[in-house]
This record gives structure tokens, C-alpha cells and sequence, in this order.
């Protein structure tokens, strides 16, 4: 039975794919007197036959050899189409992850969807979700994991713009679809380009050949860009970054499934084309410039929001920077271990938020306060997501920075210079978001806010346990270190960054109105940190300017260089015929006469150019 289970693996993201066809007819509205319930039902039993099946595998998946397969999918002549793909521990217990928060985002999705209209269509788009991510999580073949990076793409543009009604949303969706087609774009390049560098698109194949190319350093850096440009897109890095904080639009059971797992899914990428980016130190450069700037300055922006979402969403494009940083400085294994915890307690931290933002109508921090008391399993659940983010020992992600910090104490000091400032204003940022939400005098909006049902309590209180028991499947799986080669001095300084984050976010002055400081300098640094840099507003005086700039141009040559041409051609036709139709005398002589000419003065011409003339003897 395990050996068909694990022969059979590979069918796991059908799975999926299977429930997001089978509740389209509910989705399209082809089958309505049942209501959208069975479709979510029917999504919800495919995603745990997902779950099931993948749990099984992984569990005896530590005896076995990672497998290769080759699935040859069509076959004409000399050419092929396979799909490969890869059975380790790694890609499986992907699959459980992605599965396993799937699930408890759909059972989250049926209280918190509860009274929308188009809850089927939801469902239906979250298996396609599903499905992608699977896919990406077990293949083996760079092209096939840039189509599956397209269907994430077109799944977040959907999602985002679900409630397709309200303008600000349709904006949003196309802002994220768009961003991200600048990174796809390169990618396919660098797809392109390797396909013909390398002959194989296969990541066993690649890395054979990275072993023994010899690339000039100009192709080895375009090559290293174009690749890292896709996932930098994903993962909301800068400057891709922006469409994360405007995808928070959508539903909030995506964004659980968007901050958690699709951001990690570019990272997952990433992790795999290691060995071709290590080709160009230039690109590996580059990616830790990348992810240093979004690390520290995303967390700097989480820090003046006053939207739930945005503040949570922001912490998100940081901790994918973290991993970028970590795959540019070649430490792949505290990357897959820091996307592990990181997708963990922010899918807890969503649905913490998703429930404040369900039971009080409003994603404003200035409108809570006091709801430990009414919304305990809230507030629990963001207690314990909170700890799960930062360097709380003995959570998940305190043996993930440990890990790092190790490595590079004598090496690369200012590696856990960076740990340090993202783990403070991280424990600060989240402090400070736990005090505006639960703590305090009720607000308006929060003095009659009861707890959520049990569809929405169930999945954060088993993740909340899952967040708590990560340290016991890190041992399990022999991911910590032995407490004789930790060290101490590291352990301290991530502690106490903790501490002073937590300290300062504890005893800080938080005003309600969040009114505009009357000190210059403390106004200057609001608007900075609020309006994200200005980024926004640099693109536009920059990009967007150069590109409505081309675009007039382009309009005025069109219209006046290519248009002008053609009518002047004719207005020439037109004006030669009325004007020749005044010399019709109507006589045959005539009309061949004036044939007979033209024709001997083109010859002549024509003998003339080819020199043929030359030859007579006159």
C-alpha cells in the first residue's frame, strides 16, 4: 500500500485540480437550486483525499532515495514533451504544507464566506490554487515550473479581483496581474536562454550543467537576472513589490493562502535555481542587495499602517527578503527552514486578522481595542502567530535565525546585523498592532463583537497547536542543533532583540486618531514610512512618464509620419485621376501610343541602371 501511495504521489496536485472542475458548474451558475455549499463541500473532500495521501507518503518518505520521473507526455519524431518530476522529502512535505493550510483555509473559507454569492466560484479558484502550487512543489522542470508560475498569476488575479464590483479592487487585481507580468517576462527570457545554453529545461539536468559551464560574465549575469526577476515578483520584492499591499483587496481566506504559500512558491523556485545563479556573482549580489533593501524597508513601512492587512502584508515582503538574502549568501536549507515557519504563523496571523476584520466590519486599527476578553481564540491565535514570527525561543523561527546566525557570526557580521533590526521591528510592529486590537477601552465597533463560529475557531485553533508543536517536528526530522554547538552569544542577541522590540511596541505611545505629528521631523518620517517611500509616486514620475512620453510620440508619428504617407499617396492618386480624366479623347491609337511610351522610357531606365547600355557601340 505505501508503495503505491508513493508511485502514485505524483497524482496529488489532480487532486485538487479535479475538485476545481468538479464545482464549476455551481461556479458558472449551471446548477443553482442547490445553493454553492456542495461545491465548497465537494473542493474540501478533494484537498483532504490531497492532504491524506501526502501525509501518508511523507511519513515513510525518510527511508527511501529521492526519485526522478518522466512522465512523456507526447511524442511525434524527434520531438518530446515530458513532465519531470521530483519525489524527495522536501517536495513532499511541500505538498503536506500546502495541502494541510489549504484545508484549514477552506473550512476558514466557509464561515467567513458564509453569506457571499459566489462562494463556489471562490472554491473553484482556490483549487486551481491548490493544484498550482502542488505542481510547483513536485516538479522537476524549470518550464514546467514557469507555466505553473503563469496559473499562480492568473489564480491571484482572480482572487484579488473577486469582488470585481468595487473599483478599488478591479485596480488592485490589475496592478498585481501587471507587476507580476514584468517579472514572468524576464523569466521566460532566462527560460529561453537556458533551454538553449543547456539543451534540457530539467533542474537535474541544469545542475549537471552548471557544473562544467563556462559562461561569459555578461550572459552569466543577464542569465542570473532574467532568472531572478520571476520570483522576486512572486515574492513582492523590490521594486516589484507594491501589488502585495494592494492585493489585500480580495478575500481574506486567499490572503491567508497568498502570504503563506504563493509568495513562498517564488521563493521555492529560487531555492531550485541555486546552482545556475551561483554562475553569476553579479546575480547572487544582487539578490542579496534585493533582499537586505525589502527586509528592512518593508518592515519600516509595516510599521505606519493603520490597516490590518497592509500592516501583516508588509512583514510578509520582509521575511521573503530574508530568504532572498539567505539564497544570495548560498544557505539553501536555512531558507526552505525559514519558509516552513514563516508560512506557519502567518497563515495564523491572517486568520487571526481575517476573524477581527469579520466580527467588527472594519480593517482600520483606529477603530479596535479591548477584544482579548470577547474574541479569546483570537486572540490567542495572534499571541501564538506573533511568537511563531520572531526569535521566541523555542518556536519555529528562533532555531530558523539561530541556524543562520551561526553561520555567519565570524563570516558576515552584518548578516546578523540584518536578523536583528527585521526580528525587533518585526516583535515591535506586531506588539504594536496586539495593543490597538485587543487591548485597551472597547471602541465603538468592538463593544458588542462576539467570538467567530466554529468554522472559522477550528482551523486557527489546530494551527495555533501546530505553531506550538513545529519545535517537536523540527527535532523529529533532525533539523535542530545539539544544545553543546549552539552559540550563546547569538542566542542572546536574537533574544534580546525580541525583548526591545516587544518592550518599546509595550510602552509606546499609541493615539488612536493617529494624528499627524506637529514636529516636522516626525511628520517627514510618517508620511516616508506610510506611503511606502514613495515608491508609487516614483514610478509614476519615472516609468509611468517615460512610457506615456514613448506612447505620445508613437501616437504622433502614427498619425502624422505614417498616416500623413499614406494619405498623401492618396490625395496623389485622387489628383492625378481627376486630373488625367480631362485628356480622354476616347481613341484606341491614343491609349496605346501613351503605353507604348511609358513603357520604352521604363526599359530605357531599367537597361540604363543594369548598365546594358554600356555595351553598345555607340
Amino acid at each position: 500500500m505505501n508503495e503505491f501511495l508513493f508511485v502514485t504521489s505524483w497524482l496529488v496536485p489532480l487532486y485538487s485540480l479535479g475538485g476545481a472542475i468538479l464545482t464549476l458548474p455551481w461556479g458558472l451558475g449551471i446548477i443553482q437550486r442547490t445553493g454553492p455549499k456542495p461545491a465548497a463541500y465537494l473542493n474540501l473532500l478533494t484537498t483532504l483525499l490531497a492532504f491524506a495521501h501526502s501525509l501518508f507518503v511523507f511519513k515513510d518518505i525518510w527511508d527511501r532515495e529521492p526519485e526522478n520521473l518522466l512522465i512523456t507526455w507526447f511524442k511525434a519524431a524527434d520531438f518530446e514533451i515530458s513532465f519531470a518530476l521530483e519525489l524527495s522529502p522536501v517536495s513532499i512535505g511541500a505538498i503536506v504544507l500546502i495541502t494541510g493550510l489549504s484545508l484549514l483555509a477552506q473550512v476558514y473559507a466557509l464561515g467567513y464566506m458564509e453569506k457571499d454569492w459566489s462562494l463556489a466560484r471562490f472554491f473553484a479558484l482556490i483549487g486551481f490554487f491548490e493544484a498550482a502550487l502542488n505542481g510547483l512543489a513536485i516538479n522537476d522542470s524549470l518550464f514546467l515550473s514557469y507555466c505553473l508560475l503563469e496559473v499562480l498569476t492568473l489564480s491571484t488575479y482572480l482572487l484579488v479581483g473577486f469582488w470585481y464590483a468595487q473599483p478599488l479592487v478591479v485596480t488592485a487585481a490589475r496592478d498585481a496581474f501587471l507587476t507580476k507580468r514584468v517579472g514572468d517576462l524576464l523569466l521566460l527570457m532566462g527560460v529561453v536562454t537556458l533551454s538553449n545554453l543547456a539543451g534540457s529545461l530539467n533542474f537535474s539536468d541544469l545542475y549537471e550543467w552548471a557544473q562544467t559551464a563556462n559562461l561569459n560574465p555578461v550572459t552569466s549575469t543577464l542569465l542570473g537576472l532574467a532568472l531572478i526577476a520571476g520570483p522576486a515578483g512572486k515574492c513582492a520584492q523590490f521594486p516589484l513589490h507594491l501589488w502585495l499591499d494592494e492585493a489585500m483587496e480580495g478575500p481574506n481566506p486567499a490572503s491567508v493562502m497568498r502570504n503563506s504559500l504563493v509568495v513562498a512558491g517564488g521563493a521555492y523556485v529560487l531555492y531550485k535555481l541555486q546552482p545556475i545563479l551561483a554562475l553569476s556573482p553579479v546575480a547572487l549580489n544582487a539578490l542579496v542587495v534585493m533582499g537586505t533593501v525589502t527586509a528592512v524597508g518593508a518592515t519600516l513601512v509595516s510599521l505606519a499602517q493603520i490597516d490590518i492587512k497592509r500592516a501583516l502584508s508588509h512583514s510578509t515582503s520582509a521575511y521573503m527578503g530574508l530568504i532572498f538574502l539567505a539564497v544570495g549568501l548560498q544557505q539553501g536549507g536555512v531558507a526552505l527552514m525559514l519558509l516552513l515557519t514563516h508560512a506557519i504563523a502567518k497563515a495564523l496571523l491572517f486568520m487571526s486578522s481575517g476573524s477581527v476584520i469579520y466580527t467588527t466590519s472594519t480593517q482600520d486599527l483606529t477603530e479596535m481595542g479591548g477584544l482579548w476578553s470577547r474574541m479569546p481564540a483570537t486572540t490567542t491565535a495572534f499571541v501564538v502567530g506573533s511568537a511563531g514570527m520572531v526569535t521566541l525561543l523555542p518556536l519555529g523561527s528562533f532555531w530558523a535565525m539561530l541556524a543562520w546566525a551561526d553561520g555567519f557570526v565570524n563570516i558576515s557580521p552584518w548578516v546578523i546585523g540584518v536578523l536583528v533590526i527585521v526580528n525587533g521591528l518585526t516583535a515591535l510592529n506586531l506588539t504594536r498592532v496586539f495593543r490597538l486590537i485587543f487591548w485597551g477601552e472597547p471602541q465603538q465597533k468592538t463593544r458588542r463583537t462576539p467570538e467567530v463560529g466554529w468554522q472559522m475557531t477550528l482551523p486557527m485553533v489546530s494551527l495555533t497547536v501546530v505553531t506550538l508543536l513545529l519545535p517537536l517536528m523540527l527535532q523529529q526530522w533532525y533539523l535542530l542543533p545539539d544544545w553543546e554547538s549552539i552559540d550563546w552569544f547569538v542566542v542572546s542577541v536574537l533574544i534580546s532583540s525580541t525583548i526591545v522590540g516587544v518592550g518599546i511596541g509595550s510602552t509606546m505611545y499609541l493615539h488612536k486618531a493617529w494624528s499627524r505629528s506637529r514636529i516636522l521631523a516626525w511628520r517627514f518620517m510618517q508620511d516616508l514610512l506610510g506611503y511606502d517611500f514613495y515608491i508609487d509616486r516614483v514610478y509614476r514620475l519615472t516609468v509611468v512618464s517615460a512610457v506615456a512620453l514613448l506612447s505620445k510620440v508613437s501616437a504622433w508619428s502614427d498619425r502624422y509620419l505614417v498616416d500623413g504617407l499614406v494619405n498623401l499617396v492618396g490625395f496623389a492618386t485622387i489628383f492625378g485621376g481627376q486630373s488625367l480624366k480631362y485628356s480622354i479623347s476616347g481613341q484606341s491609337q491614343g491609349y496605346m501610343l501613351t503605353i507604348l511610351a511609358v513603357v520604352s522610357v521604363l526599359g530605357f531606365f531599367i537597361s540604363w541602371s543594369l548598365g546594358l547600355l554600356d555595351k553598345l557601340p555607340f
